[in-house]
């Protein structure tokens, strides 16, 4: 496989896990679940996802330690 297409298909499947977590929350937003258990999960789920996909992409997790430039 090429680098593109691994690439490629890296980044489809973090971007589903993604979509995926935020569908949950939003779900959960239109329930009027926003604490709790189930809002716990969902919140963890989101933010491991955006973690995962900032790692793939080399961007950094921390933007209080290096806010993102103008």
């Amino acid at each position: 496989m090429t680098s593109f297409e691994e690439f490629r298909a890296t980044s489809h499947e973090l971007l589903k896990e993604l979509d995926a977590a935020t569908i949950k929350m939003m779900m959960l937003v239109s329930a009027k679940e926003v604490s709790g258990p189930f809002w716990e999960d969902a919140a963890q789920r989101h933010h491991d996802a955006v973690d995962a996909w900032h790692s793939f992409l080399n961007i950094p997790t921390d933007f209080a330690a290096s806010p993102p430039l103008p």
